[in-house]
């Protein structure tokens, strides 16, 4: 009996770091990856390092898009872009 009254701090612990840490981090991640796999041609994005553009062709092969900006056409990855900004930007604006 003793033996278990020991482990319960390291058990609470775990479990403490569980629901505040690990199960929040794994729900982002399945979002964000749901957002890089329903991205649409004409789609309005940030990517994470902070260019705008717009989605103008998607490539399921190497996972990868090409975003047009007003410097021309560049390709990055589709987890280069950030989803929080990206449903901001698309965000339909409120009317006061």
């Amino acid at each position: 009996m003793e033996g278990l009254g020991s482990f319960l701090p390291f058990i609470a612990i775990f479990a403490v770091m569980y629901f505040f840490m690990i199960a929040p981090q794994m729900k982002r991640s399945k979002q964000e990856k749901k957002f890089a796999s329903e991205l649409t041609r004409g789609t309005r994005v940030i990517t994470k390092s902070g260019m705008h553009g717009k989605v103008v062709e998607l490539n399921d092969k190497d996972n990868s898009c090409v975003i047009e900006t007003l410097a021309g056409k560049i390709k990055f990855d589709r987890s280069a872009i950030s989803m929080e900004m990206s449903n901001k930007l698309n965000a339909p604006a409120v009317v006061k």
